[in-house]
């Protein structure tokens, strides 16, 4: 989507495969790091170069009971999902505001930061403080001219995904689907647009109304 809107896209993965992927579907440069790691998360920012844009949207879930939720797995869900956005937007807003150039960031989070999913205490958690993340972040960086934004999008099918799984979640969305990553693509490119011009600070949910009942 971002490229087909102009843009030069450096993304980064920490699987070869889905790097791979990514060059024979579009003219991108990729950079293969685990962001976990947040040296590794400090290094690929640096790597980059000087961005104008930039999508946090690496993420994993480790779906446990809260009684059996490891520290292992909590851990490492921060690491992923809130630690890195907050190494790379802290590396990629330097260089922002040192060409004095603003810019614009989008987090990816999801409907487990606002509604409390069974087993997903760990990623509820990361999600809940990515969005809170992203409130201080636009709180601080607006003088800059960097705008900060994060969407909340529900149940994504992707081609590895199962709808079965997904039955009693699905019967709570109003408009009866679960969503497509064209949906939450539309939605980050809009927030990264100068369509968007005056929007900072907002959580947009993209649930299809999950939140409505």
């Amino acid at each position: 989507m971002l490229a087909g809107c102009g843009a030069a896209v450096v993304a980064i993965s920490r699987t070869q495969a889905d790097v791979d992927s990514l060059r024979a579907e579009t003219d991108c440069q990729t950079i293969l790091a685990d962001i976990c790691d947040a040296n590794e998360a400090r290094r690929v920012a640096e790597e980059a170069g000087a961005i104008e844009l930039l999508v946090n949207n690496a993420g994993i879930a480790r779906i446990q009971p809260f009684l059996e939720t490891t520290v292992e797995a909590f851990d490492e869900t921060i690491a992923v999902n809130l630690r890195a956005a907050l190494v790379i937007s802290q590396v990629v807003t330097r260089g922002m505001i040192a060409r004095g150039s603003g810019g614009a960031i989008v987090n990816v989070s999801s409907q487990a930061s606002q509604a409390a999913l069974k087993d997903h205490a760990s990623y509820g958690a990361s999600k809940a403080g990515l969005d809170h993340l992203t409130r201080i972040m636009a709180l601080e960086l607006g003088a800059h001219n960097i705008r900060v934004n994060v969407v909340n999008p529900t149940v994504i099918l992707t081609p590895t995904g199962d709808p079965v799984k997904g039955g009693p979640m699905l019967a709570r969305i109003p408009l009866g689907r679960f969503g497509k990553p064209i949906h939450v693509a539309d939605a980050v490119a809009f927030l990264l647009s100068d369509q968007a011009s005056m929007i900072h600070g907002v959580t947009l949910l993209v649930d299809g109304g999950y939140q409505v009942g």
